[in-house]
């Protein structure tokens, strides 16, 4: 049995906010669950070609907006699911910050972090 508490887990600054990581690819389990800070104001360009990825709202809100240009309001009790390594903006509010606990399949090793200061998609 694996038991954890946010104080103790490992944390990342992965560009636009925190990203505490309760399972990694060590535990075994084959999926990481990560407790995820998006900045108020902040846009990030985000895509995971190595992992899928759902991400469900439990603070604050914000958009997730497709390569289509849709924009899709995150808001408390919404999930959205990366189910085809879907390039996207996560875009948090301008005046409240964005968190979301997030599922990653295959596992995270735990260190991986976006680079947001190219005109690229950051991926990992």
């Amino acid at each position: 049995m694996i038991i954890r508490h946010i104080d103790d887990v490992k944390t990342v600054e992965w560009g636009n906010g925190l990203s505490r990581r309760f399972l990694l690819e060590s535990d075994g389990m084959g999926y990481t669950v990560t407790d995820t800070l998006v900045r108020a104001g902040t846009k990030s360009h985000l895509e995971y070609r190595n992992h899928l990825e759902a991400c469900y709202c439990i603070e604050g809100s914000g958009e997730v907006v497709d390569m289509a240009g849709n924009s899709f309001p995150i808001t408390p009790g919404t999930i959205y699911a990366l189910d085809k390594h879907d390039p996207h903006y996560l875009i948090a509010s301008p005046h409240e910050d964005l968190r979301l606990v997030c599922m990653f399949t295959p596992a995270l090793r735990g260190d991986e972090a976006h680079n947001l200061d190219s005109d690229e998609f950051s991926e990992y």
